[in-house]
């Protein structure tokens, strides 16, 4: 029984973790459907910087793309990131992704150029960075190994969020958004959801300097008693 409860338990989480992101993906594919289907536009859906009218784009920018390439891109890298984020951060997955949409987005609104912005490239890039940056920060060895992963998989990705080529169409400044809101999330996060391990060895040490404490205190009373009695 026991051995066969275990892998019930990591399909369980594995099921768990892909549930949400997968949802959300599906979402940004039917979107895109509709928008086809009817010959409709949605490119007003995304941000326009600093207009006070489109700020609500910063909810609707995800579910807008330009074709099937940038839909495709983005929607594998969300679903495997955020499966990610909710396999090994389960606890605090919830926060992280909701804190990487709406701050990714208003950031954009704020230093945006002034065109339209769309696609999940921010929410991404937040998920990115958080999971590498988060595994660092708590040196916890399955986290680093998924911070190397994500260095393989998506170290290119850190090119993107400079203004090398102004004309280019790509967002760098949704990516640069994305970026900051991963990177402060995972130090806002540090101390929440898993950590590393504290070795029996470690908890010993600790216990010994608390002890040695407690001797140098009594030894200082002790002392500070025979000087009572010479006085």
């Amino acid at each position: 029984m026991p051995q066969e409860s275990i892998p019930n338990n990591n399909k369980q989480q594995f099921t768990d973790a892909i549930f949400i992101p997968f949802i959300i993906g599906i979402l940004m594919i039917l979107s895109f459907i509709l928008e086809k289907g009817m010959d409709w536009d949605f490119h007003t859906l995304g941000v326009y910087p600093r207009q006070i009218g489109n700020i609500w784009g910063i909810f609707t920018v995800i579910f807008v793309h330009a074709d099937w390439t940038h839909l495709t891109n983005n929607v594998i890298s969300f679903v495997l990131l955020g499966s990610f984020l909710y396999f090994f951060y389960k606890q605090i997955a919830n926060k992280v992704m909701i804190i990487s949409y709406i701050s990714s987005g208003l950031i954009l609104w704020i230093i945006g150029r002034e065109s339209w912005h769309i696609g999940a490239s921010g929410l991404i890039y937040s998920l990115a960075f958080f999971l590498f940056f988060s595994g660092i920060i708590r040196k916890h060895v399955p986290l680093i190994a998924l911070s190397f992963v994500i260095a393989f998989v998506y170290g290119s990705m850190i090119w993107h969020i400079f203004p090398w080529q102004i004309q280019d169409p790509i967002s760098w400044e949704g990516h640069l958004a994305g970026g900051l809101t991963g990177f402060t999330l995972s130090i806002i996060f540090r101390n929440k959801g898993p950590q590393k391990p504290v070795n029996k060895w470690e908890e010993e040490d600790e216990d010994d300097e608390s002890l040695d404490y407690l001797i140098e205190d009594d030894e200082e009373f002790e002392s500070d008693k025979d000087n009572d009695l010479i006085l």
